[in-house]
């Protein structure tokens, strides 16, 4: 848009209020215009942020346990969490602005913490029962920790809620977003990272000799 037409829609907004209201009775203290270069850069910005973020988790899970792990746990949030959030926000046309890049990261986040507690108990119980079917075995493992998960994210839920209903229509959609994934990013820690982990056949430690029996 170009000078001359951003001036013209300004003068035709406030002359519009002037006759609603009457000449005097408005106020304008200023007028601003976002142009779609500042778009781009906002698009980019909240690219680059959710990369980073990617990279730090799979650095860090990567140095935590195996690679394994690391390439699960990031499958997991960019195919699962991350699209959903996305997808919620395509299909309910909400405003996706930086708030919303922000709680896309701070679901991510919630999520690989959920999931590091499920890999966690994994490595445990890998260590533990030498001999025990992988998919029991992961099994096994999610229901040790699931109790934990489900009371943590419910609690975490509450907030969210007396959030979205008292917090005012300012937050409601960032709230909005982050209550929806919570609850996916719960799921996928459940029902997709172990399965996924599965899939890239981590390691089991002594496999191929002798074993110790299980526990």
């Amino acid at each position: 848009m170009t000078p001359m037409r951003k001036k013209a829609a300004i003068e035709k907004v406030t002359s519009a209020l002037n006759e609603q209201f009457g000449e005097g009775k408005t106020e304008f203290r200023r007028s601003e215009y976002v142009g779609p270069q500042v778009g781009e850069e906002l698009k980019m910005q909240g690219l680059i942020a959710i990369l980073i973020t990617l990279g730090g988790i799979l650095a860090y899970i990567w140095f935590r346990f195996e690679w394994q792990y690391g390439v699960a746990a990031i499958a997991t949030l960019i195919a699962h969490d991350v699209i959903a959030v996305v997808g919620l926000f395509a299909l309910t046309q909400l405003e996706f602005n930086l708030s919303t890049v922000a709680a896309v990261l701070l679901v991510a986040g919630y999520s690989i913490n959920d999931t590091v507690i499920v890999f966690d108990r994994i490595r445990e119980e890998i260590r533990r029962y030498k001999k025990l079917d992988t998919a029991a075995l992961m099994n096994m493992a999610i229901n040790k920790t699931l109790a934990r998960t489900t009371m943590t994210s419910l609690t975490t839920l509450l907030a969210l809620v007396a959030l979205y209903a008292f917090g005012g229509p300012v937050i409601q959609d960032f709230i909005y977003a982050l209550i929806f994934g919570i609850v996916i990013g719960t799921y996928s820690s459940i029902y997709v990272a172990a399965p996924v982990l599965m899939a890239l056949k981590v390691k089991r430690g002594n496999e191929g000799g002798a074993q110790e029996a299980a526990a």
